[in-house]
């Protein structure tokens, strides 16, 4: 059964911000700042291979799955990333691959397990009987 069109857009905008959100952070701890264009500048590459690892998993088949959308979408904006960082002249060093490895991991496998739990838990909430005062 295909999960319907706003549960993909909903995965798709919280890989996004995943991606953002480590972005800034990063830029903010170099002393970058947060300019649009300095934000955009450097999420690019990850934003292109979060998009390579849903297109390689078919993620919006399984948006919120661990295997393959979650970790497709992990390891692709990391590798695919760090590559288009590397023929733009911008920074790879390792630290910086096992960082991006590490936060992204977190964040893009993160929130799938977290949906993984919510709806059940949810769901029994919603079938217990209502106390009355």
């Amino acid at each position: 059964m295909r999960p319907p069109a706003r549960i993909a857009v909903r995965a798709a905008v919280l890989d996004v911000a995943a991606v953002l959100v480590f972005v800034v952070i990063g830029r903010a701890n170099h002393g970058h700042g947060e300019a649009v264009a300095g934000v955009a500048s450097t999420a690019w590459p990850f934003l292109a291979g979060l998009a390579v690892g849903w297109l390689a998993a078919r993620a919006w088949r399984r948006p919120a799955g661990l295997w393959p959308s979650g970790v497709a979408a992990w390891l692709g904006t990391v590798a695919v990333g760090m590559a288009l960082r590397v023929l733009a002249g911008q920074g790879t060093a390792l630290s910086f691959i096992v960082v991006a490895l590490v936060f992204l991991g977190l964040f893009l496998l993160g929130w799938r397990l977290v949906a993984r739990y919510v709806p059940a838990s949810r769901a029994s909430r919603a079938s217990r009987p209502k106390e009355t005062s």
